[in-house]
């Protein structure tokens, strides 16, 4: 709530934080597996209090799938939903191949809208204005069908323009939630605006803010030539040498001509890199209070440069506006019967910023257990 300025839902966020430990213990009482070790810092604040899977995504999605087992439960895969069934103001089915199916509740969680460009414009902007360097990390059925379906018979939409973009130099189409630590971030004005090795989803909100919302990544030639390939595999030393011969990383002689060639205030830049160097050879940054391990001098040329953007889309935050009880709210601010929602298909939990690793997985899960139980007991009555 602190992190997003309470720019969310309280209700869900008090439910999601009510039963984010019931709901793991229930994913472990059906056979995921969380090794004690992999407990880890998964949010914005230093404590570790992730819960990493065995297997990731794999082990959460084979644990639910296998609890449906001697249950009746039928899955009907490769079956495309055309839209929901209304009947006297209430959801009763779905319409799949020109048919109706009918049901006593009904739960949309068919995903986001990441794989749907026509949908960032009107609802996720940030990512649009990214152009053709934005790219999507997901499933291609991630199309907002789901959405679409229920804005079609007066579901409300909440969370405009919420989602996670991580920052990319644009390198290639791979999946690299953080950048290397020891480089220095400076925007047009030449100036460092952030600690460098702070939280992806923080990082890139802060750079949204900056000038034209993007930075610079600055470093020299022995920062390169150390180049390591963790955490950013096209970061190692090979492949940054590679980037700058077919000039998609910017290099010059001297800082003065790196600004001249990204645009930066070139006076700024050097002044920004003496200090920053000064800085790395104590072992203190004076500035902005990164660890002194991650500080590398920016002094022998030659000098590279890459432009950072905020636009891998990993997920959408914007969606069908729910209750606490999952409930999909129509436009007169009142729940459509028989009709729930949840996972990523909903908005209103995410906030500007991201809460950090496994925060959309949990929404998923905590809010799809109530819906399907909420569900489940409307069509029992």
């Amino acid at each position: 709530m602190t992190v997003n300025q309470y720019k969310v839902e309280p209700s869900l966020v008090r439910r999601y934080c009510d039963l984010s430990g019931p709901t793991f213990e229930w994913l472990v009482g059906m056979g995921a597996s969380f090794p004690l070790e992999n407990l880890y810092v998964s949010g914005v604040d230093k404590l570790p209090r992730g819960h990493r899977a065995e297997r990731h995504g794999e082990d959460i999605a084979d644990a639910l799938e296998g609890s449906l087992s001697g249950r009746s439960v039928d899955l009907a895969t490769h079956t495309r939903v055309e839209g929901l069934v209304m009947r006297d103001g209430r959801c009763v089915g779905v319409r799949v191949g020109g048919e109706a199916v009918t049901a006593g509740a009904v739960v949309i969680a068919s995903g986001g809208f990441g794989n749907n460009r026509r949908m960032w414009a009107e609802l996720y902007p940030s990512a649009a204005k990214q152009g053709a360097l934005a790219w999507y990390i997901g499933a291609d059925e991630c199309r907002g069908d789901g959405i679409e379906m229920a804005r079609g018979i007066g579901a409300d939409i909440t969370g405009l323009n919420r989602g996670l973009l991580l920052m990319t130099p644009g390198f290639a189409e791979d999946l690299e939630p953080y950048l290397p630590p020891w480089l220095m971030h400076v925007n047009h004005e030449g100036r460092r605006f952030i600690d460098e090795s702070t939280e992806y989803s923080v990082l890139s909100e802060v750079l949204g803010e900056q000038t034209a919302g993007e930075c610079f990544a600055i470093f020299d030639e022995a920062a390169r030539a150390e180049a390591k390939a963790h955490p950013a595999p096209n970061w190692s030393a090979d492949r940054l040498a590679a980037f700058a011969a077919n000039g998609k990383l910017q290099s010059a002689d001297t800082l003065a001509e790196l600004a001249d060639e990204l645009g930066v205030r070139a006076e700024a830049l050097v002044a920004t890199a003496e200090r920053y160097s000064e800085d790395a050879r104590a072992g203190l940054d004076s500035q902005f209070f990164k660890a002194g391990g991650h500080l590398r001098p920016v002094e022998t040329g030659p000098f590279y440069g890459a432009r950072i953007r905020p636009a891998v889309v990993c997920w959408t935050g914007t969606g069908l506006r729910i209750d606490a009880e999952a409930r999909v709210l129509g436009m007169n601010n009142r729940a459509i019967p028989g009709l729930f929602a949840a996972g990523e298909t909903t908005g209103g939990f995410a906030g500007p910023c991201y809460a950090g690793g496994g925060a959309s997985v949990g929404s998923a899960v905590i809010f799809g257990r109530v819906a399907g139980g909420n569900a489940a007991a409307l069509a029992r009555g």
